[in-house]
Protein backbone atom coordinates (compact mmCIF):
# COMPACT_ATOMS: atom_id res chain seq x y z
CA UNK A 1 0.00 0.00 0.00
CA UNK A 2 2.86 2.45 0.77
CA UNK A 3 3.91 1.76 -3.04
CA UNK A 4 0.17 3.03 -3.98
CA UNK A 5 0.38 6.37 -2.09
CA UNK A 6 3.68 6.71 -3.84
CA UNK A 7 2.56 6.23 -7.38
CA UNK A 8 -0.20 8.44 -6.23
CA UNK A 9 1.67 11.60 -4.88
CA UNK A 10 3.30 11.34 -8.61
CA UNK A 11 0.11 11.04 -10.49
CA UNK A 12 -0.25 14.11 -13.04
CA UNK A 13 -3.63 16.47 -11.67
CA UNK A 14 -4.62 16.12 -15.38
CA UNK A 15 -5.16 12.29 -15.00
CA UNK A 16 -8.63 12.89 -12.56
CA UNK A 17 -11.30 12.99 -14.94
CA UNK A 18 -12.79 16.27 -13.63
CA UNK A 19 -10.12 18.37 -14.24
CA UNK A 20 -9.05 16.43 -17.42
CA UNK A 21 -12.24 17.73 -18.91
CA UNK A 22 -11.52 21.22 -17.22
CA UNK A 23 -8.36 20.76 -19.57
CA UNK A 24 -10.30 19.29 -22.90
CA UNK A 25 -12.31 21.20 -23.29
CA UNK A 26 -9.96 24.49 -22.57
CA UNK A 27 -7.69 23.12 -25.28
CA UNK A 28 -10.58 23.18 -27.53
CA UNK A 29 -11.70 26.84 -27.08
CA UNK A 30 -8.23 28.16 -27.21
CA UNK A 31 -7.40 26.32 -30.66
CA UNK A 32 -10.92 27.39 -31.97
CA UNK A 33 -9.74 31.71 -30.49
CA UNK A 34 -5.98 30.93 -32.35
CA UNK A 35 -7.11 30.17 -35.75
CA UNK A 36 -8.55 33.80 -36.87
CA UNK A 37 -5.53 35.25 -34.41
CA UNK A 38 -2.74 33.03 -36.52
CA UNK A 39 -3.76 33.88 -39.53
CA UNK A 40 -4.25 37.36 -39.06
CA UNK A 41 -0.63 37.26 -37.35
CA UNK A 42 0.74 35.93 -40.18
CA UNK A 43 -0.71 38.88 -42.78
CA UNK A 44 0.82 41.04 -40.33
CA UNK A 45 4.42 39.12 -40.82
CA UNK A 46 3.73 39.12 -44.83
CA UNK A 47 3.70 35.09 -44.88
CA UNK A 48 0.90 32.70 -45.79
CA UNK A 49 -1.55 31.93 -43.13
CA UNK A 50 -0.59 28.32 -42.86
CA UNK A 51 2.92 29.97 -41.89
CA UNK A 52 0.95 31.25 -38.32
CA UNK A 53 -0.80 28.02 -38.15
CA UNK A 54 1.76 26.20 -37.83
CA UNK A 55 3.79 28.01 -35.46
CA UNK A 56 0.91 27.98 -33.49
CA UNK A 57 0.80 23.82 -33.16
CA UNK A 58 4.55 23.55 -32.80
CA UNK A 59 5.24 26.77 -29.98
CA UNK A 60 1.97 25.04 -27.85
CA UNK A 61 2.82 21.15 -28.28
CA UNK A 62 6.82 21.71 -27.42
CA UNK A 63 6.23 24.52 -24.78
CA UNK A 64 3.45 22.10 -22.59
CA UNK A 65 6.25 19.64 -22.30
CA UNK A 66 9.51 22.26 -21.94
CA UNK A 67 8.39 25.51 -20.34
CA UNK A 68 8.11 26.29 -16.79
CA UNK A 69 4.54 27.53 -16.27
CA UNK A 70 1.62 25.41 -16.79
CA UNK A 71 -1.32 26.18 -18.33
CA UNK A 72 0.20 28.91 -20.28
CA UNK A 73 -0.12 29.52 -24.08
CA UNK A 74 2.40 30.02 -26.26
CA UNK A 75 2.04 30.89 -30.03
CA UNK A 76 2.38 33.11 -33.35
CA UNK A 77 2.03 36.91 -31.83
CA UNK A 78 1.56 40.03 -32.96
CA UNK A 79 4.65 41.80 -31.05
CA UNK A 80 6.71 38.55 -32.89
CA UNK A 81 5.37 39.29 -36.36
CA UNK A 82 5.98 42.80 -36.55
CA UNK A 83 9.84 41.94 -35.21
CA UNK A 84 10.05 39.91 -38.70
CA UNK A 85 7.78 41.70 -41.01
CA UNK A 86 10.74 43.89 -42.57
CA UNK A 87 12.91 41.00 -42.89
CA UNK A 88 10.21 38.80 -44.16
CA UNK A 89 9.40 41.61 -46.81
CA UNK A 90 12.48 42.80 -47.65
CA UNK A 91 14.75 39.28 -47.92
CA UNK A 92 11.75 36.79 -48.05
CA UNK A 93 10.25 34.09 -46.39
CA UNK A 94 13.75 31.81 -45.65
CA UNK A 95 15.36 34.97 -43.92
CA UNK A 96 12.22 34.92 -41.72
CA UNK A 97 12.57 31.29 -40.80
CA UNK A 98 16.24 31.37 -39.75
CA UNK A 99 15.37 34.59 -38.10
CA UNK A 100 13.03 32.04 -36.21
CA UNK A 101 15.99 29.28 -35.39
CA UNK A 102 18.75 32.03 -34.34
CA UNK A 103 16.02 33.79 -31.98
CA UNK A 104 15.26 30.89 -30.38
CA UNK A 105 19.15 29.81 -29.71
CA UNK A 106 19.74 33.08 -28.61
CA UNK A 107 16.51 32.92 -25.85
CA UNK A 108 18.18 29.75 -25.05
CA UNK A 109 21.58 31.32 -24.14
CA UNK A 110 19.76 34.45 -22.45
CA UNK A 111 17.43 31.99 -20.43
CA UNK A 112 20.75 29.70 -19.30
CA UNK A 113 22.50 32.85 -17.94
CA UNK A 114 19.24 34.06 -15.79
CA UNK A 115 17.68 36.82 -17.40
CA UNK A 116 14.35 35.55 -15.83
CA UNK A 117 15.70 36.76 -12.54
CA UNK A 118 15.34 40.42 -14.44
CA UNK A 119 12.21 40.28 -13.56
CA UNK A 120 12.15 41.33 -9.93
CA UNK A 121 13.10 44.76 -10.59
CA UNK A 122 9.86 45.15 -12.92
CA UNK A 123 7.36 47.29 -10.17
CA UNK A 124 3.64 46.28 -9.68
CA UNK A 125 2.78 49.74 -11.23
CA UNK A 126 4.36 48.57 -14.23
CA UNK A 127 2.61 45.22 -14.18
CA UNK A 128 -0.73 46.73 -13.85
CA UNK A 129 0.12 49.02 -16.41
CA UNK A 130 0.90 45.73 -18.53
CA UNK A 131 -2.54 44.10 -18.00
CA UNK A 132 -4.54 47.47 -18.17
CA UNK A 133 -2.78 47.78 -21.42
CA UNK A 134 -3.01 44.38 -22.74
CA UNK A 135 -6.76 44.45 -22.08
CA UNK A 136 -7.20 47.73 -23.88
CA UNK A 137 -5.21 46.36 -27.09
CA UNK A 138 -7.34 43.04 -27.00
CA UNK A 139 -10.07 45.20 -27.24
CA UNK A 140 -9.15 47.25 -29.60
CA UNK A 141 -8.04 44.83 -32.31
CA UNK A 142 -11.93 43.20 -31.90
CA UNK A 143 -13.01 47.11 -33.05
CA UNK A 144 -12.58 46.93 -36.91
CA UNK A 145 -14.13 43.57 -37.13
CA UNK A 146 -17.44 45.51 -36.26
CA UNK A 147 -16.84 48.17 -38.22
CA UNK A 148 -18.78 48.13 -42.21
CA UNK A 149 -19.90 44.89 -41.27
CA UNK A 150 -23.34 42.97 -41.70
CA UNK A 151 -26.12 43.79 -39.50
CA UNK A 152 -26.45 40.78 -38.25
CA UNK A 153 -22.59 40.51 -36.72
CA UNK A 154 -24.32 42.95 -33.34
CA UNK A 155 -27.06 40.86 -32.40
CA UNK A 156 -24.66 37.74 -32.85
CA UNK A 157 -21.87 39.75 -30.80
CA UNK A 158 -24.27 40.53 -28.22
CA UNK A 159 -25.49 37.45 -28.30
CA UNK A 160 -22.47 35.45 -27.15
CA UNK A 161 -21.52 37.69 -24.50
CA UNK A 162 -24.90 36.95 -22.77
CA UNK A 163 -24.27 33.22 -23.27
CA UNK A 164 -20.95 33.53 -21.71
CA UNK A 165 -21.99 35.79 -19.21
CA UNK A 166 -25.18 33.72 -17.99
CA UNK A 167 -24.17 30.24 -19.04
CA UNK A 168 -21.67 29.71 -16.52
CA UNK A 169 -24.25 30.89 -13.69
CA UNK A 170 -26.48 27.50 -14.72
CA UNK A 171 -23.29 25.17 -14.85
CA UNK A 172 -19.53 25.14 -15.31
CA UNK A 173 -19.03 21.94 -16.54
CA UNK A 174 -18.18 22.94 -20.05
CA UNK A 175 -16.85 26.70 -20.31
CA UNK A 176 -18.91 29.37 -21.34
CA UNK A 177 -16.75 30.35 -24.84
CA UNK A 178 -17.35 26.66 -26.36
CA UNK A 179 -21.04 26.78 -25.68
CA UNK A 180 -21.13 30.62 -27.65
CA UNK A 181 -18.66 29.71 -30.34
CA UNK A 182 -21.21 26.27 -30.96
CA UNK A 183 -24.46 28.16 -30.54
CA UNK A 184 -23.52 30.98 -32.52
CA UNK A 185 -21.89 28.61 -35.57
CA UNK A 186 -25.10 26.01 -35.26
CA UNK A 187 -27.28 29.19 -35.75
CA UNK A 188 -25.38 31.14 -38.88
CA UNK A 189 -25.24 27.92 -40.60
CA UNK A 190 -28.55 26.48 -39.76
CA UNK A 191 -30.49 29.85 -40.21
CA UNK A 192 -28.31 30.87 -43.26
CA UNK A 193 -26.82 34.30 -41.84
CA UNK A 194 -24.46 35.94 -43.97
CA UNK A 195 -21.78 37.16 -42.02
CA UNK A 196 -17.75 37.40 -41.84
CA UNK A 197 -16.48 34.02 -40.72
CA UNK A 198 -13.15 32.37 -40.27
CA UNK A 199 -12.37 31.22 -43.74
CA UNK A 200 -12.87 34.59 -44.37
CA UNK A 201 -9.82 35.38 -42.89
CA UNK A 202 -7.79 32.86 -45.07
CA UNK A 203 -6.95 29.29 -46.14
CA UNK A 204 -6.35 26.53 -43.81
CA UNK A 205 -3.81 24.22 -43.48
CA UNK A 206 -4.72 20.55 -44.90
CA UNK A 207 -1.57 18.83 -44.14
CA UNK A 208 0.98 18.95 -41.40
CA UNK A 209 4.17 20.91 -41.06
CA UNK A 210 7.25 19.03 -42.47
CA UNK A 211 10.75 19.92 -41.23
CA UNK A 212 13.29 21.06 -43.04
CA UNK A 213 16.07 24.15 -42.84
CA UNK A 214 15.47 27.32 -43.97
CA UNK A 215 16.24 28.65 -47.43
CA UNK A 216 19.24 30.66 -46.97
CA UNK A 217 23.33 31.14 -47.66
CA UNK A 218 25.01 29.97 -44.68
CA UNK A 219 27.55 32.89 -44.70
CA UNK A 220 28.36 35.37 -42.19
CA UNK A 221 26.63 37.92 -44.20
CA UNK A 222 23.67 36.30 -43.47
CA UNK A 223 24.33 36.12 -39.65
CA UNK A 224 25.34 39.65 -39.56
CA UNK A 225 22.00 40.35 -41.60
CA UNK A 226 19.42 38.30 -39.16
CA UNK A 227 21.28 38.76 -36.18
CA UNK A 228 19.72 41.94 -35.07
CA UNK A 229 16.12 40.79 -35.98
CA UNK A 230 17.07 37.89 -34.51
CA UNK A 231 18.12 39.47 -30.99
CA UNK A 232 15.05 42.02 -30.87
CA UNK A 233 12.83 38.30 -31.71
CA UNK A 234 14.29 37.35 -28.18
CA UNK A 235 13.92 39.64 -26.31
CA UNK A 236 10.24 40.61 -26.83
CA UNK A 237 9.34 36.91 -26.67
CA UNK A 238 11.14 36.62 -23.10
CA UNK A 239 9.60 39.77 -22.03
CA UNK A 240 6.19 39.14 -22.71
CA UNK A 241 6.65 35.52 -21.62
CA UNK A 242 7.96 36.14 -18.37
CA UNK A 243 5.11 39.00 -17.63
CA UNK A 244 2.41 36.81 -18.84
CA UNK A 245 3.84 33.97 -16.48
CA UNK A 246 4.06 36.53 -13.44
CA UNK A 247 0.39 36.91 -14.41
CA UNK A 248 -0.56 33.83 -14.17
CA UNK A 249 1.43 33.27 -10.96
CA UNK A 250 -0.99 35.82 -9.56
CA UNK A 251 -3.68 34.70 -10.80
CA UNK A 252 -3.10 31.26 -10.01
CA UNK A 253 -1.40 31.93 -6.59
CA UNK A 254 1.39 29.15 -7.78
CA UNK A 255 4.59 30.08 -8.41
CA UNK A 256 6.44 28.81 -11.87
CA UNK A 257 9.93 28.32 -12.99
CA UNK A 258 11.02 31.37 -15.17
CA UNK A 259 14.52 30.20 -15.54
CA UNK A 260 13.23 26.95 -17.23
CA UNK A 261 10.57 28.83 -19.12
CA UNK A 262 12.76 31.74 -20.81
CA UNK A 263 14.84 28.12 -22.21
CA UNK A 264 11.85 26.45 -23.07
CA UNK A 265 10.43 29.69 -25.30
CA UNK A 266 13.69 29.07 -27.02
CA UNK A 267 13.96 25.22 -27.34
CA UNK A 268 10.09 25.79 -28.85
CA UNK A 269 11.25 28.57 -31.56
CA UNK A 270 13.96 26.31 -32.49
CA UNK A 271 11.88 23.59 -33.44
CA UNK A 272 9.05 26.01 -34.99
CA UNK A 273 11.55 27.56 -37.27
CA UNK A 274 13.01 23.75 -38.80
CA UNK A 275 9.30 23.30 -38.98
CA UNK A 276 8.61 26.44 -41.07
CA UNK A 277 6.70 28.47 -38.70
CA UNK A 278 6.71 31.88 -37.94
CA UNK A 279 8.29 32.06 -34.33
CA UNK A 280 6.26 32.97 -31.12
CA UNK A 281 5.87 33.45 -27.66
CA UNK A 282 3.09 33.35 -24.40
CA UNK A 283 -0.38 34.46 -26.14
CA UNK A 284 -1.87 36.83 -22.99
CA UNK A 285 -5.45 37.12 -24.64
CA UNK A 286 -5.14 32.88 -25.20
CA UNK A 287 -4.13 32.35 -21.56
CA UNK A 288 -6.78 34.34 -19.98
CA UNK A 289 -8.84 32.68 -22.05
CA UNK A 290 -7.58 29.15 -20.93
CA UNK A 291 -7.08 30.40 -17.25
CA UNK A 292 -9.59 32.86 -16.17
CA UNK A 293 -12.30 31.95 -18.93
CA UNK A 294 -12.21 28.06 -18.93
CA UNK A 295 -10.18 27.34 -15.57
CA UNK A 296 -7.14 25.36 -17.06
CA UNK A 297 -4.17 25.01 -14.54
CA UNK A 298 -1.87 22.18 -16.30
CA UNK A 299 -0.01 21.57 -19.21
CA UNK A 300 -2.24 19.48 -20.85
CA UNK A 301 -4.54 22.43 -21.82
CA UNK A 302 -1.42 23.97 -23.40
CA UNK A 303 -0.78 20.76 -25.52
CA UNK A 304 -4.07 19.57 -26.70
CA UNK A 305 -4.75 23.53 -27.86
CA UNK A 306 -2.23 22.84 -30.29
CA UNK A 307 -3.06 19.50 -30.91
CA UNK A 308 -6.31 20.42 -31.46
CA UNK A 309 -5.53 23.77 -33.76
CA UNK A 310 -4.79 21.03 -36.40
CA UNK A 311 -7.13 18.39 -35.58
CA UNK A 312 -9.55 21.62 -36.59
CA UNK A 313 -7.61 22.92 -39.78
CA UNK A 314 -6.61 19.33 -41.16
CA UNK A 315 -9.98 17.47 -40.32
CA UNK A 316 -12.39 19.70 -39.85
CA UNK A 317 -11.56 22.27 -42.39
CA UNK A 318 -14.89 23.47 -43.87
CA UNK A 319 -16.45 23.38 -40.40
CA UNK A 320 -14.13 25.55 -38.79
CA UNK A 321 -14.19 28.27 -41.77
CA UNK A 322 -17.81 28.63 -40.83
CA UNK A 323 -17.26 29.68 -37.39
CA UNK A 324 -18.43 33.01 -37.41
CA UNK A 325 -15.77 36.00 -36.74
CA UNK A 326 -18.83 37.61 -34.05
CA UNK A 327 -18.38 34.47 -31.88
CA UNK A 328 -14.61 34.77 -31.00
CA UNK A 329 -14.54 38.80 -31.07
CA UNK A 330 -17.45 38.49 -28.18
CA UNK A 331 -15.19 35.65 -26.56
CA UNK A 332 -11.82 38.02 -26.56
CA UNK A 333 -14.00 41.44 -25.69
CA UNK A 334 -15.02 39.25 -22.80
CA UNK A 335 -11.32 38.41 -22.05
CA UNK A 336 -10.55 42.06 -22.17
CA UNK A 337 -12.90 43.01 -19.98
CA UNK A 338 -12.09 40.00 -17.64
CA UNK A 339 -8.30 41.24 -17.94
CA UNK A 340 -8.63 44.92 -17.27
CA UNK A 341 -8.06 45.61 -13.23
CA UNK A 342 -10.44 47.47 -12.40
CA UNK A 343 -9.59 48.17 -8.76
CA UNK A 344 -6.60 50.27 -9.94
CA UNK A 345 -8.21 52.63 -11.41
CA UNK A 346 -11.26 52.75 -9.02
CA UNK A 347 -11.51 56.31 -6.77
CA UNK A 348 -10.51 55.36 -3.59
CA UNK A 349 -7.46 53.20 -5.12
CA UNK A 350 -6.11 56.62 -6.89
CA UNK A 351 -6.53 58.77 -3.78
CA UNK A 352 -4.39 56.23 -1.57
CA UNK A 353 -1.88 55.50 -4.21
CA UNK A 354 1.32 57.69 -5.02
CA UNK A 355 1.05 59.65 -7.65
CA UNK A 356 4.62 58.39 -8.64
CA UNK A 357 3.28 54.90 -8.87
CA UNK A 358 -0.45 56.05 -10.66
CA UNK A 359 2.20 57.84 -13.41
CA UNK A 360 4.10 55.13 -14.47
CA UNK A 361 0.64 53.04 -14.70
CA UNK A 362 -0.26 55.77 -17.08
CA UNK A 363 3.07 55.78 -18.79
CA UNK A 364 3.17 52.38 -19.34
CA UNK A 365 -0.65 52.47 -20.52
CA UNK A 366 0.22 54.89 -23.16
CA UNK A 367 3.36 53.92 -24.44
CA UNK A 368 1.81 50.18 -25.14
CA UNK A 369 -1.15 51.45 -26.84
CA UNK A 370 0.33 53.90 -29.03
CA UNK A 371 3.66 51.91 -30.05
CA UNK A 372 1.18 48.45 -29.82
CA UNK A 373 4.09 46.99 -28.15
CA UNK A 374 4.33 45.37 -24.92
CA UNK A 375 7.99 45.34 -24.58
CA UNK A 376 8.48 49.05 -25.14
CA UNK A 377 6.05 49.72 -22.73
CA UNK A 378 7.25 47.93 -19.86
CA UNK A 379 10.92 48.64 -20.58
CA UNK A 380 9.40 52.72 -20.28
CA UNK A 381 7.65 52.09 -17.50
CA UNK A 382 10.65 50.54 -15.56
CA UNK A 383 12.94 53.13 -16.21
CA UNK A 384 10.61 55.60 -15.31
CA UNK A 385 9.63 54.33 -11.89
CA UNK A 386 13.33 53.37 -11.29
CA UNK A 387 14.03 57.52 -11.82
CA UNK A 388 11.12 58.23 -9.55
CA UNK A 389 12.23 55.66 -7.17
CA UNK A 390 16.23 57.45 -7.46
CA UNK A 391 14.74 61.24 -6.67
CA UNK A 392 12.89 59.61 -4.10
CA UNK A 393 15.70 57.54 -1.88
CA UNK A 394 17.95 60.86 -3.50
CA UNK A 395 15.79 63.39 -0.90
CA UNK A 396 16.33 61.26 1.92
CA UNK A 397 20.15 61.38 2.48
CA UNK A 398 20.58 63.64 5.50
CA UNK A 399 23.82 65.13 6.57
CA UNK A 400 24.12 66.69 10.46
CA UNK A 401 27.52 68.15 11.78
CA UNK A 402 27.50 68.31 15.36
CA UNK A 403 30.62 70.39 17.01
CA UNK A 404 32.62 69.66 19.78
CA UNK A 405 32.06 71.99 22.97
CA UNK A 406 35.99 73.22 23.08
CA UNK A 407 35.41 74.07 18.91
CA UNK A 408 38.55 71.66 17.74
CA UNK A 409 36.38 69.05 15.79
CA UNK A 410 33.30 68.99 14.16
CA UNK A 411 31.42 65.66 13.41
CA UNK A 412 29.31 65.39 9.87
CA UNK A 413 26.57 62.37 10.59
CA UNK A 414 25.74 61.23 7.12
CA UNK A 415 22.65 58.66 7.29
CA UNK A 416 20.50 57.21 3.86
CA UNK A 417 21.85 55.62 0.65
CA UNK A 418 24.22 57.19 -0.91
CA UNK A 419 24.60 56.70 -4.83
CA UNK A 420 24.83 58.83 -7.86
CA UNK A 421 21.54 60.95 -7.42
CA UNK A 422 22.32 61.17 -3.93
CA UNK A 423 25.88 61.85 -3.37
CA UNK A 424 25.33 64.76 -6.21
CA UNK A 425 24.65 66.86 -3.55
CA UNK A 426 27.03 65.60 -0.83
CA UNK A 427 29.54 67.91 -1.95
CA UNK A 428 27.65 71.11 -0.97
CA UNK A 429 26.50 69.91 2.86
CA UNK A 430 29.62 70.94 4.02
CA UNK A 431 31.41 74.24 5.49
CA UNK A 432 34.59 73.83 3.83
CA UNK A 433 35.58 77.78 5.41
CA UNK A 434 34.84 77.56 8.67
CA UNK A 435 34.73 74.42 9.97
CA UNK A 436 37.72 73.27 12.61
CA UNK A 437 40.82 71.72 11.42
CA UNK A 438 39.88 67.88 12.30
CA UNK A 439 36.86 66.80 10.24
CA UNK A 440 34.65 63.71 11.19
CA UNK A 441 32.19 61.78 8.39
CA UNK A 442 30.20 59.71 10.02
CA UNK A 443 28.44 56.90 7.90
CA UNK A 444 27.13 54.98 10.30
CA UNK A 445 23.64 55.18 9.29
CA UNK A 446 24.99 55.54 5.54
CA UNK A 447 25.74 53.28 3.09
CA UNK A 448 28.21 53.60 -0.62
CA UNK A 449 26.62 52.15 -3.40
CA UNK A 450 28.97 53.04 -6.45
CA UNK A 451 31.87 55.01 -7.43
CA UNK A 452 29.72 58.25 -7.73
CA UNK A 453 29.04 58.30 -3.51
CA UNK A 454 33.30 57.50 -2.93
CA UNK A 455 34.05 60.37 -5.70
CA UNK A 456 31.84 62.84 -3.95
CA UNK A 457 33.02 61.76 -0.91
CA UNK A 458 37.08 62.01 -2.28
CA UNK A 459 35.79 65.94 -3.65
CA UNK A 460 35.10 66.18 -0.05
CA UNK A 461 38.32 65.10 1.48
CA UNK A 462 39.90 67.31 -1.20
CA UNK A 463 38.25 70.47 -0.84
CA UNK A 464 38.97 70.35 3.22
CA UNK A 465 42.88 69.52 2.20
CA UNK A 466 43.45 72.66 0.31
CA UNK A 467 42.61 74.34 2.94
CA UNK A 468 45.00 72.29 5.84
CA UNK A 469 42.26 70.56 7.31
CA UNK A 470 42.08 66.92 8.08
CA UNK A 471 39.21 64.40 7.13
CA UNK A 472 38.53 60.96 9.12
CA UNK A 473 35.88 59.16 7.34
CA UNK A 474 34.45 56.43 9.96
CA UNK A 475 31.56 54.07 10.33
CA UNK A 476 32.08 51.94 7.52
CA UNK A 477 30.25 48.72 7.12
CA UNK A 478 31.97 46.17 5.62
CA UNK A 479 30.57 46.21 1.86
CA UNK A 480 30.56 50.16 2.35
CA UNK A 481 34.47 49.88 3.50
CA UNK A 482 35.24 47.33 0.39
CA UNK A 483 33.71 50.09 -1.98
CA UNK A 484 35.82 52.94 -0.82
CA UNK A 485 38.79 51.26 -0.01
CA UNK A 486 38.87 49.87 -3.70
CA UNK A 487 37.93 53.21 -5.52
CA UNK A 488 39.24 56.04 -3.16
CA UNK A 489 41.93 58.28 -4.90
CA UNK A 490 41.47 56.09 -7.72
CA UNK A 491 39.03 57.74 -9.55
CA UNK A 492 40.74 61.33 -10.78
CA UNK A 493 43.61 62.09 -12.55
CA UNK A 494 46.71 63.51 -10.95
Amino acid sequence: MPQLASVRSFRPPWLSPKVARTEILAGLVVALALIPEAISFSIIAGVDPSVGLFASFTMAVVISFVGGRPAMISAATGAIALVVAPLAREHGFGYLVATVILGGVFQIVLGSLGVARLMRFVPRSVMVGFVNALAILIFLAQVPELIDVPWAVYPLFAGGLVVMVFFPKLTKAVPGPLVAIVALTALTIGAGIAVPTVGDKGALPSSLPVPGLPDVPFTLDTLALIAPYALAFALVGLMESLMTAKLVDDITDTHSNKTRESIGQGVANVVTGFFGGMGGCAMIGQTMINVKAAGARTRLSTFLAGVFLMILCIVFGPLVSDIPMAALIAVMVLVAFGTFDWHSIAPATLKRMPVGEISVMVITVAVVVATGNLAIGVIVGTITAMVIFARRVAHLVEVSPVRDPDGTQVVYVVTGALFFASSNDLVSQFDYVDDPDEVVIDLTAAHVWDASSVAALDAVTTKYASRGKTVRIIGLNEPSATMHGKLTGELTSH
